[in-house]
């Protein structure tokens, strides 16, 4: 089957900084033992990147200074982003930064928080960015529409994670969960979001709990299997968007003519290789997908399957598309229901600052140079030029 898209991998380019936060625990041993080092200097290095959030050479304060020197004479670097504006919501829970990148490139990436019980800390989740832009062009998605630039290196994945990490820590706080839901798709850029998945699960890197990661994917079913064969226990999250194929080629236009059932029988593949059960994603739209006839369809293609759907009622975005009334949600949450399948309306958050799903659009820089209209705080002290981007 011809997959809609599936970006270039291979090693990243030279032009790019060299960066420690690439370096899995074997590769930073095989860097500090050809620098005429002992091995244990690479759990001096790593603790340093990863506990202390270091963003240069210099504050790793456990390595001896030859060695720093030796780094950076070889042009390694650990910080490779640098914070070019942030928005935050009204309530506090959900804060959206732009990143620039070493090459001048700009994504976004947010962190939500949810509330936990009086006395302890909140849930906190980074949706990260794994492309500059997209090239699967769902119609609905800001960042669809805002074309492909490039796909971003594991470290630069990586990154976004450790920019609200060391926030966090100044609040006695700490990442709990990880979402693959940003700009771009991840399957697309299958091998740079691996490496990522393993710097942020590895004991001596990151140390996230691997089931505390998911990864959202428009449908790519030979990233699906794959995935499935990695042996991670992570999450995956497909996003459906219609029962049929029809319709779904009318919202994402790269899907492939038969990709409703080679999605479901690539969720029954991934669920009986790894144990994990599948989430499917369904954005509704008044007038487009939301109909309770659509639901009981959508019930008759999943029935039986084990999965889990995600009702996201479609968030603004410069196009025509208009979020249904609670009534409507409510009726197809029910009809799904009533069909048998296991169904909850996602609770969405940082939409009045752009930052929900499908808003993310950094060619859209004015989100942060203008003041927010709806109640939120930004910095637009900070903002860039817009960046060119493909597609507009």
């Amino acid at each position: 089957m011809t997959e809609p898209f599936d970006a270039p991998e291979g090693p990243p380019a030279a032009e790019h900084a060299k960066s420690l936060l690439r370096l899995l625990p074997g590769e930073t041993e095989e860097l500090v033992t050809r620098l005429g080092q002992p091995r244990y200097r690479a759990d001096q290095l790593l603790r340093g990147l990863y506990g202390g959030f270091a963003t240069s050479i210099d504050d790793i304060n456990g390595l001896p200074a030859s060695l720093r020197a030796r780094l950076a004479a070889e042009g390694y670097v650990a910080g490779i982003a640098q914070e070019a504006g942030h928005s935050q919501s009204e309530d506090g829970l959900t804060t959206k930064l732009l990143l620039r990148l070493d090459d001048g490139t700009l994504v976004e990436t947010v962190l939500m928080q949810y509330p936990g019980a009086p006395g302890s800390h909140p849930r906190s989740t980074v949706c990260v960015s794994t492309q500059a832009g997209c090239a699967m062009g769902c119609v609905f998605c800001a960042t669809g529409q805002m074309g492909f630039e490039r796909n971003l290196r594991a470290e630069e994945i990586v990154s976004q994670v450790l920019h609200f990490a060391r926030l966090l820590r100044a609040r006695g706080e700490h990442v709990t969960n990880v979402v693959f839901m940003g700009m771009g798709e991840p399957l697309a850029n299958y091998a740079e979001t691996i490496r990522a998945v393993r710097l942020l699960t590895g004991a001596r890197t990151f140390g996230l709990a691997r089931r505390s990661i998911t990864i959202s994917t428009v449908g790519l079913v030979h990233g699906i299997d794959r995935l499935a064969g990695e042996g991670l226990q992570v999450g995956l999250a497909i996003s459906l968007h219609a029962p049929n194929d029809a319709l779904r080629q009318e919202l994402i236009p790269t899907a492939t003519p038969h990709s409703v059932g080679d999605l479901v029988a690539a969720a029954r593949r991934f669920y009986h290789q790894t144990g994990r059960r599948v989430t499917f994603e369904y954005a509704l739209i008044e007038g487009v997908n939301d109909t309770p006839e659509l639901a009981a369809e959508l019930g008759r293609v999943l029935h039986n399957l084990g999965v889990h759907v995600n009702l996201i009622p479609v968030n603004p975005t410069a196009g025509p598309f208009v979020r249904p009334s609670r009534q409507r949600v409510l009726a197809f949450e029910r009809a799904l229901r009533a069909a048998g399948v296991n169904c909850t309306v996602r609770v969405e958050k940082g939409t009045e600052i752009a930052a929900a799903c499908g808003q993310l659009r950094t060619a859209a820089a004015n989100a942060f140079r203008k003041a927010p209209s709806a109640p939120g705080r930004e910095s637009p002290s900070t903002a860039p030029s817009p960046a060119p981007s493909p597609g507009r």
